[in-house]
Formats: C-alpha cells, sequence, structure tokens
C-alpha cells in the first residue's frame, strides 16, 4: 500500500483518502507523529476519557443540596456554618 502526499510551504501534508478512511479520521480530528527507531508512524490522537465519568449520577443528588454540601466542606475544614 504506497500512498504518498507533498508538504506544502506551510509544512502541511494531505493524508490521502484512503489513509484517513482507514485510520478512521474526520475533519477536525488531531494525528499524532511517532518516531520509533528510524520510522515516523502517523496514528489518530485519542484521548482516554475521563475514568470516571461512568460513575456520574450513581449515587444520586446530595439531599440539601449546595448549601449542605458546603456546610460539610466547612466542617471538615473546622470552620464556622454559614449563617443564612
Amino acid at each position: 500500500m504506497a500512498n504518498s502526499s507533498v508538504i506544502s510551504t506551510k509544512g502541511q501534508v494531505t493524508v490521502p483518502k484512503r489513509i484517513r478512511t482507514r485510520l478512521g479520521l474526520k475533519v477536525g480530528d488531531r494525528v499524532e507523529f511517532v518516531v520509533q527507531g528510524n520510522q515516523t508512524v502517523i496514528r489518530p490522537l485519542r484521548h482516554a476519557g475521563n475514568p470516571f465519568e461512568k460513575y456520574a449520577g450513581v449515587l444520586g443528588t446530595f439531599p440539601g443540596g449546595i448549601a449542605e454540601i458546603n456546610d460539610w466542606v466547612r466542617s471538615l475544614r473546622d470552620e464556622e456554618p454559614e449563617i443564612r
């Protein structure tokens, strides 16, 4: 599979459609160049994401809302409770 491209005066390269399709690249995606010995590999830059995101909302909401959360944090810090 031989594919090539020309580097522009700005150092830009067009990734051939066949390669974009193979890598699943779309407009706006980022790629990274990884040097491995005497070769350079281009690959999609994929973020792992937040590992805790799947747990969001599992415990529900705090019963007293933000005010109770702030009071709880103040008590942990040995601060005076907020006067309401």
